[in-house]
Formats: C-alpha cells, sequence, structure tokens
C-alpha cells in the first residue's frame, strides 16, 4: 500500500501479548496499516478497540477474529471499504485490560487537623487504605482519557490513578472528619466505624470515576491514626482522669477537708480571747488538714502517674504488666523504623502515620521472597522491587 509516494507495511496480524506484571491499563497497537483478512488475535481480559478520528468504533472480546467488511461495521460506514479480499485501509487499534486491580494504594499526604470532640486536644489524622477498578466502560473511557495517551503506546494504571487522587484523598477527609465532629467520635474510637466510612466513600468516589467508564470495587479504608505525640496529650489526659477516679469514695472527705480549712480560717469573734482561740484552732486546724491533705494527694497522683493506661480500655495498669488485666490488651507496643523517613512505627500498622511508606513485606516477583519494606532489589535473587 502507498500513502503519499511512501510503501506502507501491509499487517497480516494484530496481537498484544501484555506486559509481565499486568500493570497496563491502555496498549495503542504501533501500525495503523491492515487488509480486509487480516487477522485480530485478543487475549483474555483483554478487549480491542478500532479507533478512527479520535472515536472508538468497533470493539472485539477475547478470540481470533479475521477482519471483514461485516464485522467492523462502524469502521466500515466510516471509511467506506468495498466488499472484497486484501482490501487496504488505515486505523488505530487499541487494546484494554479490562481485568479488575485490587492493589491501588492511597493515603493522605497531608494530615486533616481536627478538634477531638471527647478529649478536646488538637489531632492531626491521617488515613491510609486501597481499592480496585476495571474498566465498566470502555467507550466512555476513551473518549474521556485518550488524551492521555499522547504519543506513547503504552498507559499503565499509575497514570490513570494519578487523575483521580486528588478527588478521593479530598472526599475521603471530608467523611472522617463529618464522622468525628459531627457525630462526636473520638479519633481513638473510630476503628469500628472503618467499614460503615469505607462505604460511604466508595459511594462518594464512585459517581467521579463512573463518569470516566470506571468501576471502583473494594475500596477499603484500612487505618485512620494520628502521630505519636498527639497520643500522648490524649494519655495524659487519660492518666490525669485515672487518678480523680481511684480517689473514689473519698472525695467526699477531701472535700470537707477544704471545708474545714475555710471554716477555721475565716472564724470570727467578738471578743479577744474567743479570737484568739479561733485564730490558734484555725491554724492548728489548717496546718493538720493541709498535711493529711497533701499526703493523700501526693499518694493518690504518685501512683496514677506510675501506672500505664490501656489505649483500649483506659484501664490504669502497673507500669510492669505486660497486658491490660481489665480487657486482655498488649500495652507493650512493638516498634520499627519507617525505611523512608526513619520514624518510629507501630509493628501493626500496615502504613507509617508520617509519610504513608508501606510497612509491610514486599514479596519478590521472581523467586517469592519475602522482603523488608523499602527493599528496592530482592536480598535472595537480586530482582528490582517494584512499588
Amino acid at each position: 500500500m502507498k500513502c503519499g509516494g511512501i510503501l506502507l507495511a501491509i499487517i497480516d496480524v494484530i496481537k498484544f501479548d501484555g506486559i509481565a506484571n499486568r500493570n497496563w491499563l491502555v496498549y495503542r497497537y504501533p501500525g495503523e496499516s491492515f487488509v480486509i483478512g487480516t487477522q485480530l488475535i485478543v487475549g483474555e481480559g483483554q478487549i480491542a478497540v478500532f479507533v478512527k478520528g479520535g472515536k472508538a468504533l468497533d470493539y472485539f472480546s477475547a478470540g481470533t477474529h479475521t477482519l471483514h467488511a461485516n464485522n467492523i461495521p462502524l469502521l466500515q460506514s466510516v471509511i467506506n471499504l468495498p466488499f472484497g479480499r486484501r482490501t487496504p485501509f488505515t486505523a488505530e487499534v487499541i487494546f484494554i485490560n479490562k481485568t479488575v486491580k485490587l492493589d491501588i494504594l492511597w493515603g493522605t499526604s497531608d494530615p486533616i487537623s481536627l478538634i477531638d470532640p471527647k478529649y478536646n486536644v488538637l489531632l492531626r489524622v491521617r488515613a491510609f487504605g486501597q481499592f480496585g477498578i476495571r474498566i465498566s466502560d470502555f467507550r466512555v473511557f476513551l473518549t474521556e482519557l485518550i488524551g492521555a495517551l499522547g504519543e506513547r503506546n503504552i498507559v499503565k494504571y499509575d497514570t490513570v490513578i494519578q487523575y483521580f487522587k486528588g478527588i478521593t484523598v479530598t472526599k475521603v477527609k471530608t467523611i472522617i472528619a463529618n464522622t468525628i465532629i459531627n457525630k462526636k467520635i473520638s479519633a481513638l474510637e473510630i476503628s469500628p466505624q472503618l467499614e460503615l466510612l469505607s462505604e460511604a466513600a466508595e459511594k462518594s468516589i464512585s459517581q467521579d470515576f463512573d463518569r470516566f467508564g470506571i468501576e471502583v470495587i473494594n475500596f477499603n479504608l484500612t487505618s485512620v491514626n494520628f502521630p505519636e505525640e498527639d497520643f500522648e496529650t490524649i494519655n495524659n489526659i487519660l492518666s490525669e482522669k485515672a487518678a480523680f477516679d481511684i480517689i473514689g469514695d473519698n472525695r467526699y472527705n477531701v472535700k470537707r477537708s477544704f471545708d474545714v480549712m475555710e471554716s477555721a480560717a475565716g472564724n470570727e469573734s467578738g471578743n479577744i480571747a474567743s479570737t484568739g482561740i479561733g485564730l490558734g484552732l484555725g491554724a492548728g486546724a489548717g496546718l493538720a488538714v493541709g498535711n493529711m491533705f497533701g499526703a493523700n494527694m501526693g499518694r493518690l497522683f504518685d501512683n496514677s502517674m506510675m501506672s500505664q493506661i490501656c489505649r483500649k480500655c483506659s484501664t490504669p495498669n502497673d507500669m510492669d504488666d505486660k497486658f491490660c488485666g481489665n480487657c486482655g490488651e498488649k500495652l507493650i507496643v512493638e516498634k520499627t523504623k519507617c525505611p523512608s523517613c526513619q520514624t518510629q512505627v507501630e509493628c501493626s500498622m500496615k502504613f507509617c502515620p508520617e509519610c504513608g511508606q508501606s510497612m509491610q513485606e514486599k514479596e519478590c516477583p521472581n523467586c517469592h521472597h519475602k522482603n523488608e519494606p523499602g527493599t528496592k532489589f530482592c536480598s535472595e535473587c537480586g530482582t528490582k522491587q517494584g512499588g
């Protein structure tokens, strides 16, 4: 076939085997010159779309297809192909990955600053999670986002997800803030709400993805947390509260002590003798009660501040206790360093609360060896690690 004096190669077989890590989303076949009778081979999990003039026309699902005028009717109507074998024509062929990708991670790079409704302290709340997507309407997807191809033949998931990162994080932040502030749920007690928050976030975010022919699947909010220093502030409040709780029935005696001191100090009489007696009694009583009060309160607060507060049920425990005597929660939290920002992170956390770095082990795609978080090359076989 000649075009403007240039001989164009005629392609007899159109096929795309995919990329090993399946991180591709859109692939543009590197050729546009075909003939009637060309074989189109579409793999499982793929859709092949013929595009002409920026419009998505005929599409083919998995299987082997021999092209003829009857099975490309929309393209036929655009270029008016004659019925016959080996008739040349030009068009773009774009492969779309229609499989579900479930391991898309998201996180709030900037914290949500809000006042905790229970402890009345400023918290810097962060959230992390993951979700999946798949192309639900390839025509809408190509029409709205085909510009993302540019001069490239391959568009990966990361490129498309980047477009939605801002709206995703903004909507999650709004849902979390509304739950904490309007429903007056403390950030320390929000874990039981994660499933409901995930459902609300998925419903809200799906509307924006649907407009581009993308379906959101299994949106999960896996962690809502805040820096360790914010927790220490709340822990101090809990310690003070525990100290007053320890006082218990002695509250009345403490109050009475104040009453006696106030009464003795304010005792007045009309004669010098009684005034002297009153002053003496007042001073003596004040000193006695003051010593008793100071000793009792000192012991109570010393005992309180020498205890460790359970993060789950707020019960005071002895400093050498390893587990809470009330609920069995582990008191000593093991920590490890974030490989990215070196922040001390609880071993149970999946993401660093400071920078969002994954704290999960990486499985080598080549030898399946488990590597430490942040590893760039497999310690077993040397293969470069993704993410």
